[in-house]
């Protein structure tokens, strides 16, 4: 006797079976007057290279959030201890953290040079790159002195021009 899953996957074979021999069977002409109109349409697509910048900020955006998805399966995981939670969610904290700062910069220096920008904060390291052609020491300086102005303590910044 059929029951009713069986029933319905007969009928749903069927209609597939049926569905694909009329697409099969059907007269190439259609096929062929569909691909003239969308072949006909000659518009141009002009498609600018990205720069360095944005290359070195999606990069560094999908490193940051694969490090906040092990962090967070870590901080999930039953296997250890309270006091390695702790720490990894104070490195989560801390990643967090230098985010909002790197942020924070981009956004000042972006004020100051009307230039898109990269920063990156490494421990007591800090990379600044410019997409500038005018590259001078003063306005390397201002920045310098911009992103000491951020932290208590000293850190080590380096200005780069492209």
């Amino acid at each position: 006797m059929i029951n009713k899953k069986n029933l319905w996957f007969l009928t749903l074979f069927s209609l597939v079976l049926v569905l694909s021999i009329y697409y099969v069977t059907m007269p190439n002409e259609i096929f062929d007057k569909n691909i003239k109109e969308t072949t006909t349409d000659n518009s141009t697509t002009k498609v600018e290279e990205t720069s360095i910048i944005s290359a070195l900020k999606v990069e560094d955006d999908n490193n940051v959030m694969d490090k906040i998805n092990s962090l967070k399966e870590k901080l999930t995981s039953t296997d250890i201890s309270t006091e390695e939670k702790n720490s990894v969610f104070e490195e989560l904290k801390l990643l967090n953290k230098n985010s909002s700062k790197e942020e924070t910069i981009e956004l000042k220096i972006k004020e100051l040079c009307n230039c898109e920008n990269f920063v990156k904060i490494d421990g007591d390291n800090i990379r600044v790159v410019l997409d500038s052609k005018d590259s001078n020491t003063s306005s390397a300086n201002n920045i310098m002195r911009l992103v000491q102005n951020e932290f208590d303590d000293k850190m080590y910044i380096s200005v780069k021009y492209n």
